[in-house]
């Protein structure tokens, strides 16, 4: 007689359970979901709470609304897969600034995470170099390679650029620097266009072509009520067996399944799977595959992690700009690395009070001894970099939260993508009921983890679907 499957989950955050979604869905029906999260809240960084009395995002704040092709983002499927499709709100505002000396200036339009497709349209940020972009009569990127995204952007238009434009943006998503982060992982697009065009300029031109955008489409979006709402609904819609405070310490091959060491070491839990999918950040995964996957563990645990804190203020009736917020290049000196004016940028949460929350991001890759200051200096220390940036004394905060996430945001070399397909093809043709998914294999952004999540399912239902007890 045919048994259900039952496949573990490992990791409650968003690709872990849009994973049990996708399992739900498109596995046999019977087939038993188990997660198991080692913390007590589900969601990973995505994680909804309060502050004055209004919303306020402690993580992710938004999902974008496109994919790269220009289609429906996973994101968004899933939000619609889950009833909240009518509950998406955009911003507000959409103009954000760079701080720049001493002042604030608006980010450059048709830029590509920062890297101009018309080099006139950011002079007044940022100065190309003199020579810059020449046709080399060749393509900038060779077939398969892959290059630091500072790396290319210095060689073609200068340090101002990166510096002032590209930096800032990927620190603003990544926490990392543009010469450390690789140009196939954090910006796809370009790079397919620069293994055929011979300027960079032409690269973001065509990239832009590639995935063309409505005019006035919304670029973000998020859910009325917060993320915490897609969370809570992706759970439920699993039907999924949710296990909190549950940490996972060893898997280990048994037959053609896999045992679980659930729990503390003095009062360990044994649990049976047919399949089990890894959606933990990479040093846990590592862990987990040490003992079953030598090699792929060590590929896997060398990525390396920035630490950020998200510092919020309630602000009572303060002067700011008609802007969503602003970024803050490196070389500008600031512990603030990004601000997002957020009951501006989302109007649907401002209030008749002249309350507004300010969100204040903190921490570089590299710079971690910024966020050893107490969550009261941090506080302070916003404050007063928020108001010298934008020139007014900022009132005291009647309220304030520190959210820190150690270890939050993957750091993606030159060759990442590379690397995470050679320890998934060797997961496959050795353990194929085992499967990687989350932010640390493919990419930050909520879309991106969805998709993760859902693309490892999918191998999960393929490796069992011959086998089926």
């Amino acid at each position: 007689m045919r048994q259900p499957w039952r496949v573990a989950v490992v990791g409650g955050g968003i690709a872990g359970l849009a994973a049990a979604v996708r399992l739900r869905d498109r596995a046999p029906a019977g087939t038993e979901i188990t997660v198991y999260e080692r913390s007590g809240a589900l969601g990973g960084k995505l994680r909804t709470g309060a502050l004055a009395g209004r919303q306020v995002e402690f993580g992710a704040e938004s999902f974008l609304m496109r994919d790269p092709a220009g289609g429906e983002s996973a994101a968004v499927a899933l939000v619609r897969r889950l009833g909240l499709g009518g509950d998406v709100v955009h911003p507000s505002v959409g103009q954000a600034a760079l701080a720049v000396d001493g002042g604030l200036r608006p980010i450059p339009g048709g830029t590509l995470v920062g890297v101009p497709g018309d080099l006139d349209s950011v002079a007044a940020v940022a100065e190309p170099a003199a020579d810059a972009d020449r046709d080399e009569g060749r393509p900038l990127l060779a077939p398969g390679a892959d290059v630091a995204v500072g790396a290319l952007v210095r060689a073609r238009l200068g340090d101002q650029v990166v510096d002032r434009l590209v930096d800032p943006m990927l620190g603003g998503v990544y926490a990392g620097r543009a010469d450390d982060l690789s140009l196939v992982t954090t910006m796809p697009a370009l790079a397919r266009a620069a293994r055929v065009e011979h300027t960079l300029v032409g690269a973001v031109r065509a990239a832009q072509a590639a995935a063309p955008r409505a005019p006035g489409a919304p670029v973000f979006g998020t859910l009325a009520g917060g993320l915490g709402r897609l969370v809570e609904a992706a759970a439920t819609a699993s039907g999924a067996t949710i296990r909190r405070d549950a940490t996972v310490r060893e898997l280990t091959p048994a037959g053609a399944g896999w045992r679980l060491t659930v729990g503390p070491t003095r009062d360990p839990e044994l649990a049976a799977a047919d399949a089990v999918l890894l959606a933990v950040p990479a040093r846990p995964a590592a862990r987990l595959l040490a003992g079953v996957a030598p090699e792929a563990a060590a590929t896997v645990g060398g990525l390396d992690y920035a630490s950020v804190a998200l510092v919020s203020l309630a602000l009572p009736e303060p002067d700011l700009p008609a802007l969503s917020g602003f970024l803050v290049p490196a070389t500008e000196g600031l512990l603030v690395k990004a601000s997002t004016f957020f009951t501006t940028k989302w109007g649907h949460l401002a209030g008749p009070d002249g309350l507004a929350l300010v969100r204040a991001s903190v921490g570089r890759y590299g710079e971690e001894a910024s966020l050893q200051l107490t969550d009261a200096d941090l506080v302070a220390a916003v404050h007063r970099e928020l108001s010298a940036v934008l020139g007014v004394a900022l009132p005291a905060p009647v309220a304030s939260h520190v959210q820190r996430w150690g270890g939050a945001l993957p750091q993606y070399a030159p060759g990442h993508l590379d690397r995470v397909a050679a320890v998934r093809a060797a997961l496959r043709g050795a353990h194929p009921t085992l499967a990687l998914a989350g932010a640390g294999y493919d990419g930050v952004g909520i879309p991106v983890c969805v998709r993760s999540g859902e693309t490892a399912a999918e191998e999960i239902i393929t490796a069992l679907g011959g086998s089926a007890r």
